[in-house]
């Protein structure tokens, strides 16, 4: 009896404190969230970092490696704006198309389902206002956007020059505790982060080359969108899929164009879902489908986009802490994705 009340008041301080987290994390999104993407990518460079370090300084290693990160984000970033003057300069021949595409559109839905030009410019209408009351909250994103990509470098190399301080504060706080979970924390972050990197790529080069076999206009940006959108697990491979369709709807004379693009998509999210993504970042990050989509949901709602793409790497980690704890680890079993009955025959 006197057990059962131990774990029960246990278990009862351990939903204390996620609550409180979590609210912590709700009310501090601006603060933290930098830092979170700062602490993984800092994870990411460590190895390199540590490399360098034995021919060179600390501070001179770790600005090289940011240094160098930072080159080839400007690399990409260059990539997608030229992508973007290219699309940005064909919109005068793609407005007379979107026109005749909106005026077939309209004609369909008052021949098929009955619907006036009169209410379907009231739905429009309606569309417009609800798209446009995000306005506001769109332009606070783009300001803390800035924000985001001036803290996140400097917390990235404050973290590199301070590590050991971490680590032993680590240690301080679970002194005569196994300190193995940090050393798998920091191998999981590693490898899935560096695979995803590897997946986008992959992903976007089959998307790219599929547009262009079907000769949908600007294919390699559209393909490398979809790519990247794949971070964001479920949701993304359907936002990324969407305007290429569109475009295809527009510029092409045949529907069955925009069903190829939809094929493409299927395809290459059914390759990255079973294949790449499984071979690249292995069991590093074993959760399974129900608990993904649970981690994507509750990432959405706490911190929209950037809790989504969090949200897996999130609870990969959280299912190792588990693990090293006798009270929770049984919920180990409920969030991985392994094969039960593969492990009771072995």
């Amino acid at each position: 009896m006197e057990l059962r009340t131990e774990a029960l008041d246990r278990i009862f301080k351990t939903l204390m404190i996620v609550v409180i987290v979590i609210t912590g994390l709700i009310l501090l999104k601006d603060i933290v969230l930098p830092i979170i993407f700062a602490a993984l990518f800092s994870t990411v460079m460590l190895p390199l970092v540590k490399r360098l370090e034995r021919k060179t300084g600390q501070v001179f290693s770790i600005s090289v490696i940011l240094f160098c990160s930072l080159a080839l984000l400007a690399l990409g970033t260059w990539f997608i704006v030229t992508q973007i003057t290219g699309l940005v300069a064909s919109l005068p021949g793609l407005e007379g198309k979107f026109f005749v595409f909106i005026n077939s559109v309209s004609q369909t839905l008052h021949e098929k389902l009955n619907i006036s030009a009169v209410e379907q410019g009231q739905l429009l209408k309606d569309a417009i206002k609800n798209i446009s009351s995000y306005a506001p909250s769109l332009l606070i994103s783009t300001t803390y956007l800035a924000y985001f990509f001036i803290q996140v470098p400097i917390y990235i190399f404050l973290l590199l020059l301070y590590r050991s301080r971490f680590k032993d504060f680590l240690s301080a706080v679970n002194s005569g505790s196994d300190q193995h979970w940090i050393s798998e924390v920091q191998h999981v972050v590693r490898g899935y982060i560096s695979g995803l990197g590897l997946v986008v790529f992959i992903a976007g080069a089959l998307n790219s080359i599929g547009l262009l076999v079907l000769g949908i206009e600007h294919a390699i940006f559209f393909g490398f969108l979809s790519g990247v959108l794949t971070m964001i697990p479920y949701v993304g491979i359907t936002i990324g899929a969407t305007l290429p369709t569109l475009l295809a709807l527009v510029t092409k004379d045949s529907i069955w164009y925009a069903v190829g693009v939809i094929g493409v998509h299927s395809f290459v999210q059914f390759l990255e879902a079973n294949f790449i993504t499984p071979k690249i970042t292995g069991s590093k990050i074993s959760i399974n489908a129900l608990a993904a989509i649970l981690a994507l949901l509750i990432g959405g709602k706490l911190w929209g986009i950037a809790g989504m793409i969090l949200a897996v790497p999130a609870i990969g980690i959280f299912k190792i802490l588990l693990s090293y704890s006798t009270t929770f680890k049984p919920l180990v079993i409920l969030l991985g994705d392994e094969d039960l009955e593969k492990n009771r025959r072995s």
